[in-house]
């Protein structure tokens, strides 16, 4: 039976890495970005859990148990159902041992001037039998090395960066609106990672026992006294503005912005326990799109279009949280390179079958984030009192468009030389088409980097290969 054993030493201690495996998010936080598995159905307590997935891009059923679990040292999930003949996954929480006081390498911490010292190892071991005998072990096993070598690489540089960046920051109580969108999906199992309570704003009625705030902007009606006491707000919600602009949705991009951020700053200003601090997201698009080569730090003044006239109107409806004495922080987020969606996962297909060139030009900048960097960055807004205001989020090297193109092709493997002419750009999206993908902004983030903020993806193509799983470097080592 073949054995497979990962390896990373972790800067906290075994009861805090046991901890953030425990929590509710754990599972969303350690599923690869570039096949994410779907969860059926789950039941039980985490030690006990039963949890059914559907899994690969034909979305194999596959049934795991949680069992043996030792709070602090161990637990196991094995497959009862799937598509092995056998697997069992033990993930152990060992001291450091042989390892020593190691240091977490620089190269995947983001202090690097002063590397966490490894207070525990997380080890990763399976026994996997896959089907079809002897044949199938000598025609599948080094498929499956290369499947899992990528897999545990991700998680385990996951793992670690979440624990540094969440930090020791005492339990805090935050509500986020927007957390079925890219980045409200993954901040809110990240939030939980480090022990915060998170309370989803939703527009359904929340479950019995859910800690869900039921609100609709639209209506105008929120759940006012389950906001009282609670330390921050998060607002991310809003119509997204990746399609054709018809007349209809310039309306609902605009309302679903000011609309909600309206309610939310009012009703937190009437409460008698008012937020420290409310992270009412913006844009880069506050630029406008024919910036040229000018770059944008926080204090620049709004440039043209509309994109720049509904982040105006966006970031001034938070007015009357400002004005009672709440801490307002605009967090004008950049283009947030996931595989699971956004510009990104659009692109990811075409760039694959070697269609991936530049966009008109390619001349126009793009100002990028990674996604982990968006929520540890909303996190820092959060727990730095000397932030308010616009705040760039974005990566500290934008690049021009044909940059991102050529970059994507080199980590996939393909040419990125056949380009999308700026008049088909035109005919199929119109004015989207011309302020989201022809126009750009050269967007810096000085005051994110002046209050002590850290990447852990400064840099374009590093970012690339973490989120597509294509040999970023991590401290893992196989046997």
């Amino acid at each position: 039976m073949p054995v497979f054993t990962y390896r990373s030493p972790m800067p906290v201690s075994r009861q805090r890495l046991w901890a953030w495996h425990a929590s509710p998010g754990a599972f969303a936080r350690l599923a690869p970005p570039w096949d994410p598995p779907r969860i059926v159905a789950q039941e039980g307590d985490f030690a006990h859990r039963r949890v059914t997935l559907e899994v690969g891009p034909l979305r194999m059923r596959w049934v795991a148990q949680h069992h043996d679990a030792v709070p602090g040292e161990v637990f196991h999930d094995r497959m009862v159902s799937g598509p092995f003949a056998a697997w069992d996954h033990a993930h152990r929480f060992e001291d450091p041992g042989s390892l020593g006081a190691e240091g977490v390498p620089p190269s995947v911490s983001r202090r690097p001037h002063a590397p966490p010292v490894a207070t525990s190892v997380l080890v990763d071991h399976l026994e996997v039998e896959l089907p079809g005998g002897a044949v199938g072990r000598a025609l599948g096993e080094p498929l499956l090395r290369r499947m899992l070598d990528r897999m545990f690489a991700f998680r385990h540089r996951r793992t670690l960066e979440d624990l540094v960046s969440l930090g020791a920051i005492a339990p805090l109580r935050i509500a986020v609106s927007g957390a079925t969108g890219l980045v409200g999906s993954h901040l809110v199992p990240y939030l939980q990672g480090g022990g915060h309570t998170v309370h989803r704003l939703v527009r359904r009625a929340p479950a019995a026992g859910s800690a869900d705030i039921q609100w609709d902007p639209a209506a105008g009606t929120i759940d006012a006294a389950a906001l009282e006491g609670v330390d921050a707000v998060i607002h991310l919600a809003g119509e997204n503005v990746g399609a054709r602009w018809s007349p209809a949705r310039r309306a609902a991009i605009l309302e679903s912005r000011v609309k909600g951020t309206a309610l939310l700053a009012r009703t937190l200003a009437g409460l008698a326990r008012k937020p420290r601090v409310f992270v009412s997201a913006s844009a880069v698009g506050f630029y406008g799109y024919a910036g040229g080569d000018q770059a944008f730090d926080d204090t620049a003044a709004q440039g043209g279009g509309y994109l720049a006239e509904v982040c105006r109107a966006w970031e001034a409806a938070a007015e009357p949280a400002r004005a009672a004495g709440i801490r307002v922080v605009h967090p004008r987020i950049g283009v947030v390179l996931s595989a699971e969606g956004g510009a990104l996962g659009k692109q990811l297909l075409p760039a694959q079958m070697g269609a991936g060139g530049p966009i008109g030009t390619g001349r126009q900048w793009l100002s990028w984030i990674a996604l982990d960097d968006v929520l540890a960055g909303l996190l820092h807004l959060v727990t730095h009192d000397d932030l308010a205001g616009p705040v760039n989020l974005v990566a500290p090297h934008p690049v021009p468009q044909r940059t991102f193109a050529r970059t994507l092709g080199h980590v996939l493997g393909r040419p990125a030389v056949l380009p999308l002419p700026a008049f088909a750009v035109r005919a199929a999206f119109g004015e989207m088409g011309e302020e989201v993908l022809l126009g750009g902004q050269r967007v810096v983030p000085t005051a994110l980097l002046a209050s002590g903020y850290a990447f852990f993806r400064p840099d374009l193509e590093g970012a690339l290969r973490a989120e597509l799983g294509r040999g970023a470097s991590v401290p893992t080592a196989t046997s």
